[in-house]
């Protein structure tokens, strides 16, 4: 029975590796464009593709508003392969490729205000309701049995949740344990959700959110606003006073200016981190599917011996993510909880007798 299921999650996740790139050939020339289908499918974009299509597309909304203040809603589908819908037209080249743009009096295309619901912003209604989905049941059920042990699939979140908070947020935060746990375990669920969906390629998954760098720092935003609004008077302090010698922050303020850098820094290092590491992972799996296309043209043998490996790699690269999905969510996590306690010193405390 085991051997079973575990076959049946190997032959799911071939099939995922072999339909993550849809088959795009140019209609001319006949040759398969790697590097145009992989940016297409890792950029976000205004539908959602079908596998083993590249034609078909699933409509979203587009919301645009043009310089003269009209407002104008309409599917995507009525823009797709260059045609014109309203005086909206998507280009198919230049510097303005894959944005809805309009034409001004003088005929110079410009793009309108865009509040579009794009790819990725549907994919962030669908991880913020499969949250909702998975934590407000759980949160009723412990309502009604508040000295009750849970089983299934909510005994499985509550181990995931026991171990967050109680091998990293308590240990590190101590005392603001419960204060901060909502956040930092809202964050690591929403990363490790959206990281999982970015590995399937079906409906409604599919979208690369966290090989986005605008989720990451927004997510990264996040908490340098948490950590610098709950700041102490001591973190400020050690930031534009520092415990050091006073040539070495007056007259000229060497180490508020070090220290203050430093701060900013660090959403900049969760944000770079997460996009890089989750960007990396999805480009890998792309190329070595496009393999399959680019030596194809070489002969069935070839083609056969190509195909094998790029398949087999790319299993293996879907394995390793869905263990680095749950990896950068915890580092994610784990520093963001370091910032925070560093910001919440209380100064000298006593010593321990």
């Amino acid at each position: 029975m085991k051997k079973t299921i575990f076959y049946r999650m190997l032959l799911l996740l071939a099939v995922m590796a072999a339909c993550t790139l849809p088959v795009r050939a140019e209609e001319e020339s006949g040759t398969f464009d790697a590097k145009e289908t992989i940016f297409e499918h890792l950029l976000d974009n205004y539908g959602w593709e079908v596998p083993f299509s590249h034609t078909m597309r699933i409509p979203l909304p587009i919301i645009v508003r043009n310089h003269e203040g009209e407002w104008s809603v309409f599917g995507s589908h009525r823009v797709a392969h260059g045609e014109t819908y309203n005086g909206y037209f998507i280009p198919q080249e230049g510097e303005l490729k894959g944005k809805v743009v309009t034409l001004d009096a003088d005929g110079n295309a410009y793009r309108p205000l865009d509040l579009s619901i794009t790819k990725n912003v549907m994919a962030l209604f669908i991880a913020t309701a499969l949250l909702c989905l998975c934590f407000i049941p759980m949160a009723r059920w412990y309502r009604k049995h508040p000295h009750g042990a849970p089983r299934k699939g909510y005994g499985f979140m509550e181990l995931i949740i026991d171990m967050i908070y109680q091998d990293l947020v308590k240990p590190v935060l101590g005392r603001d344990a419960k204060r901060y746990a909502p956040y930092l375990l809202t964050v690591f669920f929403f990363i490790f959700f959206i990281n999982i969906l970015g590995l399937m390629v079906i409906f409604p998954a599919g979208a690369n959110l966290s090989g986005n760098i605008a989720v990451t720092m927004v997510l990264a935003l996040c908490t340098f606003l948490v950590v610098n609004l709950t700041g102490t008077k001591h973190y400020w302090k050690d930031i534009f006073w520092p415990e050091v010698p006073m040539w070495m922050k007056c007259p000229i303020p060497l180490m508020p200016v070090i220290e203050l850098f430093g701060a900013l820094t660090k959403p900049v290092a969760l944000m770079i981190r997460l996009f890089a590491n989750m960007m990396g992972g999805h480009l890998i799996v792309l190329v070595l599917i496009s393999l399959i296309f680019i030596f194809g043209a070489m002969g069935t043998a070839v083609l056969a011996g190509t195909t094998v490996l790029a398949v087999l790699f790319s299993l293996f690269m879907n394995l390793l993510d869905v263990l680095i999905s749950f990896i950068q969510a915890y580092v994610f996590t784990i520093l963001s909880t370091i910032f925070i306690s560093l910001a919440r010193v209380h100064g000298e405390e006593a010593p321990v007798k």
